[in-house]
Order: C-alpha cells, then sequence, then structure tokens
C-alpha cells in the first residue's frame, strides 16, 4: 500500500499530465484555425483548365488548352488598414488572414500572374509619406511571392482617394511603389490586358482625367491597329503608323470600378450582396462608373471579358448582350464573412473562370467556442473527479487515524 508522502506526488503528476493534455488542445485548435484550416479549403480548389467554366458553372468561348492558358489569380480590395482609423487587433487579425490565405493559395497553386483590382490600402487618400512607407512595407510582407509569378496591382479609390481627393502626388507615389503607370496594356502569352485607372473617369476634365483619357485613346487605337490584317501590297496599316504592336486579340479589361449597372438585383451566388442590399441603387461615378464613361470604355477596347472590384461582392454582367462583366469580391474578412478570388485561364482566343472560397469567419469561430467548451468540460470533470479522489483519501486516511 502506497505511504501516504506518496499521495501528493501522484496528485501533482496528475494534474500535471492534465494541464500538458490541455495546452496541447488548446495549441492544437489555435494552430488548425490560424493556419491548417486554408489548406483543405485551397485544394478544393483548380486552375478550369478543361471543362473550365465561369463562376457557377457556365462554359465561357470553350476553355483554353492546359499546355498553352495562362493561369492568373485575381483578388480585390484588401484594404491594408492605416494609422488613422482601425483597431490594432483588426489591423494584426486581417493581416494574418490575408497573408495565411494568399502565401498558401500562390504555394499550392502555383499562378503565372497575380491581378489584383485596387483598393489595397484602407487610407492611402490620407497617409503622410511615414505611414504611407509603413502601409508598403506590410503590403509586400503580406504578399511575397516568388519570382516565378507576377503580381500585377490596379488603383483604386482608397488608394488614392476619389475623384475629388486624388492627386498628381498620390498618384506617382503608387505608381512609383507598383513600377508602373496606373493605365497601361500587359501582354503575356498572347493575352492582352488593359489595366484602367477607373478613378480617373470621372468624365470633369480635370488634369488627371484628360491624362487617363489621352493614355486610354492612344492604347485603343494601338489594340485596334494590331487586330487589322496587314494590307496586301505591306507596309504600314492604314492610320496606324507609329502604333505600338500587340499580339492580334481582343483584350481582357481590368479595373477597380464596374462599368454602370442600376443594382445588384439580378446578381445570384453565395458571394452576391446580401438579399436586403440587391436592390439598393448605385449612384454613378461612385459605386459604378457612368454610363456615358462605360460606353466609351466598351466602344474604344471592345473587351471579351471585363473584373472589376470595389462592391465587395460577386456579380455576374452582360453589357450590351455581348461583353461580359465578373465583379470580385473583397479578400478581406473584414468585408466579407467568405471571402474568394478567381483562378482563370487565358489563351489567345478562349478564357476559363472559377472561384477559390476561403474559411467563413463564421466556422473559425463556431471551431473556437466548440474547441472551448469541450476544454472547459474535460477541465470540470477533471476538477470534479479530482474532488472526488480527493475526498476518497481524506476519508481513508481519517478512518486509519481513528483506528489508532
Amino acid at each position: 500500500m502506497p505511504r501516504d508522502s506518496e499521495m501528493p506526488r501522484r496528485r501533482s503528476a496528475r494534474w500535471t499530465a492534465a494541464s500538458a493534455l490541455l495546452a496541447a488542445a488548446v495549441g492544437g485548435v489555435f494552430f488548425f484555425c490560424e493556419y491548417l484550416i486554408y489548406f483543405p479549403a485551397i485544394l478544393k480548389c483548380a486552375w478550369p483548365a478543361s471543362g473550365g467554366a465561369r463562376g457557377g458553372g457556365e462554359a465561357v468561348d470553350g476553355p483554353p488548352a492546359a499546355s498553352a492558358a495562362l493561369r492568373a489569380m485575381v483578388l480585390s480590395d484588401t484594404h491594408l488598414l492605416g494609422a488613422v482609423g482601425g483597431h490594432w487587433f483588426d489591423k494584426l487579425r486581417r493581416e494574418w488572414q490575408m497573408e495565411r490565405a494568399f502565401q498558401t493559395a500562390v504555394w499550392l497553386l502555383r499562378p503565372e500572374v497575380v491581378f489584383i483590382l485596387g483598393d489595397i490600402f484602407d487610407e492611402g487618400k490620407w497617409s503622410s509619406p511615414t505611414d504611407w512607407e509603413e502601409d508598403v512595407r506590410r503590403f509586400h510582407k503580406m504578399f511575397r511571392h516568388s519570382s516565378d509569378t507576377e503580381l500585377v496591382v490596379l488603383v483604386g479609390n482608397h488608394d488614392i482617394g476619389f475623384h475629388y481627393e486624388m492627386d498628381w502626388f498620390k498618384l506617382q507615389r503608387f505608381e512609383k511603389v507598383f513600377n508602373a503607370t496606373s493605365t497601361r496594356i500587359v501582354s503575356k502569352k498572347g493575352v492582352n490586358f488593359v489595366l484602367v485607372n477607373s478613378v480617373a473617369l470621372h468624365g470633369d476634365g480635370c488634369p488627371i482625367c484628360q491624362s487617363v483619357e489621352k493614355e486610354l485613346i492612344k492604347l485603343s487605337r494601338d489594340l485596334n491597329c494590331s487586330l487589322q490584317s496587314p494590307p496586301p501590297s505591306g507596309g504600314a496599316k492604314e492610320g496606324c503608323a507609329g502604333s505600338q504592336s500587340y499580339p492580334p486579340t481582343p483584350p481582357i479589361m481590368l479595373q477597380h470600378y464596374p462599368l454602370y449597372r442600376v443594382s445588384d438585383a439580378s446578381c445570384t451566388g453565395q458571394d452576391a450582396a446580401p438579399p436586403e442590399e440587391r436592390h439598393l441603387l448605385f449612384r454613378e461615378k461612385y459605386d459604378v462608373l457612368s454610363k456615358e464613361a462605360s460606353q466609351r470604355l466598351l466602344q474604344w477596347f471592345k473587351p471579351r471579358l471585363i473584373l472589376s472590384g470595389h462592391t465587395h461582392s460577386g456579380c455576374e454582367v452582360l453589357h450590351d448582350s455581348k461583353y461580359p462583366e465578373v465583379s470580385v469580391p473583397s479578400f478581406n474578412w473584414r468585408n466579407r464573412n467568405n471571402p474568394s478570388f478567381i483562378l482563370a485561364s487565358f489563351s489567345s482566343s478562349s478564357y476559363a473562370l472559377s472561384k477559390c472560397f476561403l474559411p467563413e469567419e463564421s466556422t473559425v469561430i463556431s471551431v473556437y467556442c466548440s474547441a472551448g467548451a469541450c476544454l472547459l468540460f474535460l477541465l470540470l470533470a477533471h476538477c470534479l473527479w479530482m474532488k472526488g479522489l480527493l475526498q476518497c483519501l481524506s476519508l481513508c486516511l481519517l478512518g486509519k487515524h481513528k483506528s489508532l
């Protein structure tokens, strides 16, 4: 029979073992929710290379062959908080989520190019030079990538301000950070991407607006000249002297603001705006581009696809019965319970899109709450068991004392 002096040591050993088990369980839950949870979600996603579809399963132009397709990952509205607004924990939490999601996606999916459709920063329109440098540093840390992946960033209203807030200083510091003009053409694997500074399409003749529209007209001329067949006699195409040559294929147009639409009433799917918000009317030049600017862009470029952001919700629209537009939801859990991004396979003659949904915030909260409840139950059960054991030992010791 064990001596009385051994009882406290055994109880201490049991408490130590139980504490280690609880600590391991807490650590396991934390590791799953903050790191591992992104892997099963993203592993469900695949490049739409063969039998691909757009959004909800509708085939588009016939999917490109896997070997020839350009694999592009498209996301939008990351909204990194700055020094002015937002709680420190909100900033820490959301940036960790986006960093883990992006790094997991890039590691598993290996995109050749990543497009971010504006509103990279939440407070670019207010940031001081010092705050701006800090925001840029955090962005490069979160969205780091290998040399095999090209990152292409568009400008949004939160990056340089709405039309009445933007100026040359904010626009040029944005362009300097991302090493390119905000309005340009990027050509990869025979696919033309027109990047549009949609914040400057206000149509009131402001200096930045004039500069952007002038550049868009030039890019439109260059693309249209590239699409023309060369004259039989050779030489320059009519009216195309001095134009820059691009692959002879209709472009994909990328921008922050969506083209004009009345509302999101026709939008469906799990990433669409909530039902109570879908019938709210959009304001021109604030929620969407104006009718006039939208029509000009369609006439200038005749894009085979438009990809846009800004609304934080998903939507598919067909303009003039022939120009499809897909609005990409926000990548930030502050804006959505279920962020997502688009996987796109592009070739010179076709494209296919699919959506990749990230873990829902409500799922993570549920896992934490369920795990906390289970751990609390086990802790109480262990305490009650130990209390009962101590009472039993006390009675035994008391009986032994009386017998003496």
